[in-house]
């Protein structure tokens, strides 16, 4: 099953790019939808594709998987430059993307539903607490308190060089000057790089050659903005939205314990899925990906498509 491209415009007049999914044999009622959202720096064929191809074709449903501004083939607003993360943004072109699914005429406009992981599993859990038109959050391995994932992701002597050039930054970029850039990941882990785990290393090296769009670096103010993510604290404001949230027994990306810590405040309805692994094998071609994608299959099902059994897996 392949998507078909789309496009849709953000309250800032920004376009954004994805790609748009159907069932194979949808009925002629309308269909409920899933906007799917990528993580820090990464684009929609970076594993999301594999989410929407599941999803759509195990349940009649829709799915919308698109690139964050300024990543992939998405625009960003004239005078701002591309490869900037910033959690503000990007959960207002989510909130855009669900009013895009809205307007579509096969759409069941009051069946919405948002699936995110990582940095995105943060956006959705902020975005469901704020938009009442989200009807059921999926959240898989989010990074839940930017400033202790901030801290986790550094070596603690590179803190303060981080705290410098973030101000020789923002003094530059007011003068007109390019902003800062730094590796997304580095083999060396003695050079600067946003994500320095092991494990994000081996999944994220050389993906240029899996995605094209791909490109290993991302602004230095996209780590400022990476610490003062609040995720965590919207977490119990979602409900009464029905909640999943995907964790992994040994993450050291977006630690488990704080994830679980967070589960606790969030209020009902909520359900936890824990599966053997680390940060990414949740992503298509990890060793978690089929569980995974059965609970969350399983829950869409319930949620937004009325059904009181299992999807068929």
């Amino acid at each position: 099953m392949s998507g078909v491209n789309v496009s849709f415009r953000t309250v800032d007049n920004v376009t954004l790019r994805g790609l748009f999914y159907m069932p194979a044999n949808s009925s002629s009622s309308k269909l409920p939808c899933v906007v799917i959202s990528h993580g820090f720096s990464a684009v929609k064929e970076m594993g999301l594709t594999a989410v929407a191809e599941h999803l759509s074709s195990h349940l009649p449903l829709a799915c919308l998987v698109f690139d964050n501004r300024g990543f992939g083939e998405s625009d960003t607003r004239q005078g701002e430059p591309r490869l900037e993360i910033d959690a503000r943004v990007q959960t207002s072109d989510i909130s855009d993307a669900i009013t895009y699914c809205q307007a579509r005429p096969e759409i069941d406009a009051d069946r919405i539903g948002i699936w995110g992981s990582s940095f995105s599993g943060a956006n959705v859990l902020w975005v469901a607490a704020v938009d009442r038109r989200v009807k059921a959050v999926v959240s898989q391995a989010p990074l839940m308190d930017g400033w202790s994932g901030f801290a986790n992701l550094l070596r603690s002597d590179e803190i303060s060089d981080f705290e410098a050039d973030f101000q020789k930054d923002r003094l530059a970029r007011a003068a007109g000057e390019p902003p800062m850039m730094i590796a997304v990941v580095d083999p060396n882990q003695l050079n600067r790089s946003a994500m320095t785990t092991k494990d994000s290393n081996v999944a994220m090296g050389g993906a240029e050659e899996r995605a094209k769009t791909w490109r290993n670096e991302v602004t230095l103010k996209s780590m400022e903005n990476f610490r003062a993510h609040p995720a965590g604290a919207f977490i119990q404001h979602i409900s009464p939205t029905p909640l999943l949230l995907t964790l992994a027994t040994n993450d050291v990306v977006t630690p488990t314990a704080t994830s679980l810590e967070a589960y606790a405040r969030a209020l009902e309805p909520k359900e936890l899925h824990l599966f053997e692994g680390g940060h990414y094998d949740a992503y298509f071609g990890g060793s978690g990906f089929e569980s995974c994608i059965k609970v969350q299959t399983d829950f869409f099902g319930r949620k937004l498509c009325n059904s009181t059994k299992t999807a068929l897996l």
